[in-house]
């Protein structure tokens, strides 16, 4: 947990953690991809190369989402989200009226 100090006193901060939506956009598409790439190592068929020209869609799809997933979850640690703890500490000096 991370302490910042404003022109208020001190505030408390932590990071958004597990709520961060990024990081469930990263385990949803991380497990689609994942399936995919399994069954495109097992599941492929001649039938089913003959249908795309011979490309493996199945298993390229799922390194892509894997791939995806991937840049996702680094994103969300590296860029994590700051919440304050009490939010009537925020400073809403920049926020129009009504927000």
């Amino acid at each position: 947990m991370s302490t910042t100090a404003n022109s208020r006193g001190s505030k408390r901060t932590h990071r958004a953690g597990a709520f961060d939506m990024r990081n469930f956009i990263a385990g949803l598409i991380g497990i689609y991809g994942i399936v995919l790439v399994i069954y495109g190592i097992i599941g492929s068929s001649e039938t089913q190369l003959k249908k795309t020209g011979h490309v493996n869609i199945n298993l390229w799809a799922g390194i892509g989402m894997v791939l995806v997933a991937v840049f996702f979850a680094v994103w969300a640690r590296l860029r994590p989200v700051i919440v304050a703890e009490d939010p009537e500490a925020v400073d809403d000096g920049d926020r129009p009226v009504g927000h």
